[in-house]
């Protein structure tokens, strides 16, 4: 189970670092199921991650301003925990990664409609005034904006 911090731990009850555990383990689809602030920022932080690694790996057409879309959301962290499975180690099934990859085709026709296609130098500004759910976007991240998380201020 992650640490948190002595003043995180403070903050979160039982329940909320049961599911800091989970969202870590990316069994968290969703961000609608978390109670606490802070783990509803560290989904989207690890999504944003995840969705910039889809996006190299697979060659997925995500938009921008995906984040919008709940379906898209859903399809991506879905996407994401599949893969993570497979690339841990966790899972040894030849058939099982030959379906995530025949699942892709699909997966990029619930992505195509949207916004134009991201752009992680311009998209992590517009994402970090989503997560802060105002207009003062930082654009915090490195130099492609898909290499780690941001510091939000």
């Amino acid at each position: 189970m992650p640490q948190p911090d002595p003043f995180t731990e403070v903050l979160m009850s039982d329940h909320d670092l049961l599911q800091l555990e989970q969202l870590e383990q990316r069994r968290i689809l969703s961000p609608r199921q978390l109670s606490h602030p802070l783990l509803w920022r560290r989904f989207w932080e690890l999504l944003w991650d995840d969705v910039c690694s889809l996006r190299r790996r697979y060659g997925l057409p995500v938009r921008s301003r995906w984040w919008e879309d709940e379906v898209q959301v859903e399809a991506l962290a879905a996407l994401a925990a599949w893969s993570a499975r497979f690339d841990s180690g966790d899972w040894e099934d030849p058939p099982g990664k030959l379906s995530l990859l025949f699942e892709l085709e699909r997966v990029a026709a619930l992505l195509r409609d949207g916004h134009d296609p991201l752009d992680p130098r311009h998209d992590r500004a517009l994402y970090e005034r989503h997560l802060r759910g105002d207009d003062r976007g930082n654009g915090a991240g490195d130099s492609d904006g898909c290499g780690g998380t941001a510091t939000v201020g």
